[in-house]
């Protein structure tokens, strides 16, 4: 697994601390990033700003930066630096997942808890309703459009324009560059001196960019360049003016595929779906994904105390096998889910919650309450004969008053959505349908649920967000419920190296009613 890269920021929020303050957080950050082999590539800073809104220069910096992909983590010296509101939070972790990058702690051990977790994958769930709503208002005409080999939007191919009609035509410009490029490949030039040639020909993509090394790929097994319309499952041939002849586009792509499967070429990247959120048991360390072959060429993937890697300890953790592990996170989330009592305690929390954190729409609507009712006490007064100077001032500016309740009404509604406790329950009801096969299902299921794993010696703790309260659990508290829950002494790498039908071979004692307050639901798992 490659290095994960990871970027800093630091936060105080009064003017009478002082910089000491930022130098200490990125100081313990710097050192949490060591002992858990991630790589520091940036810092950002605010100083004398509040955390209970996101209004923060830097901090929109980084929300914007996230979009290049050039880190994975962002490290907090704790949660409440990089928000104060659980609103905002989630809002903006869920814009930070969308971009492949996780906010972690230097100084809590595990994730956030259960409210901006799940508030964060509800949001999630929120933008997927509307998108899907609105692709069922505009699909119907979309589809005609397609029917008549219009375009429909997205980045238009170089070497094509559109006109007034919507439809494709040759850009007599370029389209002789693009089939250029296609003779080139077919005689043997690589993708890169191609990207070479349309760059030193001052060739640019739809934004007026360079052309990119993936740009030329996508443009060889472009199907639109011999003439054929595709939209969802409408394919029609001939659809739209061809640039490059079918038997040279057939024999690129022939080459492509050899190409692809050349020695070395486009290696898959490994993704290890508990990457931030298991631990060692034994010293708390981060676990990381890393791959080893065997000599007899057999490739073996697992999870690795980073203490134990790097020596920086006396930390004796056996490495834990990936498919095991994540197999075993992933059932156990899709058994709870698949427990209607524990479905509708998730949504009395989530509304409860809700309701507690959203204090200004209560109130505005309560004034518009009294300000209408206002209203029409004096239009009562009116229609009765009581005309003056003062009702009719009294009525103007509660009309004023109305009216601006209202549009703050609106806003708080758009800036902080209401969420149903219908919504919720057909949400958590969706992920019963997943397909735990499916990789992007299974990291789906670890992102909303899974608050963090601990692998012992001798046993696993597996923490879900689901119980009241915030507070992060730490791994003094998870080895003080370890030890008063549990006797068992049996060595769970037995299991991990043993038992692949590990369902059957595991019991769970629980105790959350002991950490109700720390935000989680948790199960320790030992073997018969």
């Amino acid at each position: 697994m490659g290095t994960i890269k990871a970027v800093i920021y630091a936060r105080y929020s009064s003017s009478g601390q002082r910089e000491e303050s930022i130098e200490g957080q990125i100081k313990d950050c710097t050192a949490f990033a060591e002992r858990n082999g991630y790589t520091i590539i940036g810092t950002y800073v605010d100083r004398a700003l509040t955390g209970r809104n996101d209004k923060r220069p830097e901090f929109q910096k980084m929300i914007r930066d996230s979009k290049r992909q050039q880190f994975n983590l962002v490290i907090v010296w704790k949660l409440d630096r990089f928000s104060r509101n659980r609103y905002y939070s989630a809002k903006n972790k869920y814009m930070l997942r969308q971009n492949g990058v996780r906010v972690v702690s230097a100084n809590e051990n595990i994730a956030e808890g259960s409210a901006g977790i799940l508030t964060e994958a509800m949001l999630e769930g929120m933008a997927e309703w509307y998108s899907e709503n609105l692709k069922e208002n505009v699909l119907r005409g979309l589809t005609v459009n397609a029917g008549k080999c219009k375009w429909n939007g997205g980045t238009l191919p170089i070497g094509y324009v559109i006109n007034e009609e919507q439809h494709f035509q040759v850009n007599e410009l370029t389209a002789p560059y693009v089939l250029e490029v296609f003779k080139k490949y077919d005689d043997g030039k690589t993708i890169k001196e191609i990207q070479d040639f349309l760059n030193e020909k001052g060739i640019t993509n739809t934004k007026g960019k360079p052309v990119s090394w993936s740009a030329v790929q996508h443009m060889l097994s472009n199907r639109r360049y011999i003439g054929e319309y595709s939209y969802r499952e409408i394919v029609i041939p001939d659809g739209i003016p061809a640039i490059v002849p079918l038997d040279l586009f057939e024999r690129v792509q022939e080459k492509l595929e050899k190409n692809s499967k050349a020695p070395s070429r486009n290696k898959a990247k490994e993704n290890y779906l508990l990457t931030t959120k298991i631990f060692c048991g034994n010293c708390g360390t981060s676990m990381n994904g890393e791959t080893g072959t065997s000599r007899n060429g057999t490739v073996h993937r697992y999870y690795k105390c980073h203490a134990v890697k790097k020596k920086l300890n006396d930390c004796k953790k056996k490495s834990v096998k990936k498919e095991w592990i994540e197999d075993l996170v992933v059932n156990e989330t899709m058994a709870m889910l698949m427990d209607d009592d524990m479905i509708e305690a998730i949504v009395s929390m989530l509304i409860r919650l809700q309701d507690e954190e959203n204090t200004a729409l209560p109130m505005y609507e309560k004034q518009l309450h009294q300000t209408e009712t206002a209203i029409d006490n004096i239009v009562t007064a009116v229609m009765g004969g009581m005309v003056s100077k003062t009702l009719q001032e009294k009525l103007t500016q509660l009309e004023a008053a109305k009216e601006e309740l209202l549009v703050r009404i609106a806003e708080e509604k758009l800036e902080k959505p209401k969420i149903s406790a219908e919504f919720m329950t057909f949400w958590l009801h969706r992920f019963r349908k997943l397909d735990v096969r499916q990789e992007a299902h299974r990291q789906m299921l670890i992102d909303a649920f899974v608050n963090a794993v601990f692998v012992y010696d001798d046993k696993l703790l597996l923490t879900f967000n689901f119980k009241d309260g915030t507070r992060t659990i730490s791994l003094t508290d998870t080895k003080i419920a370890v030890d008063k829950n549990t006797g068992s002494n049996l060595d769970c790498s037995v299991a991990l190296n043993r038992n692949r039908n590990f369902d059957t071979k595991l019991r769970f004692c629980f105790f959350a009613r002991k950490h109700r307050n720390n935000g989680i639901f948790t199960k320790i798992m030992h073997r018969f």
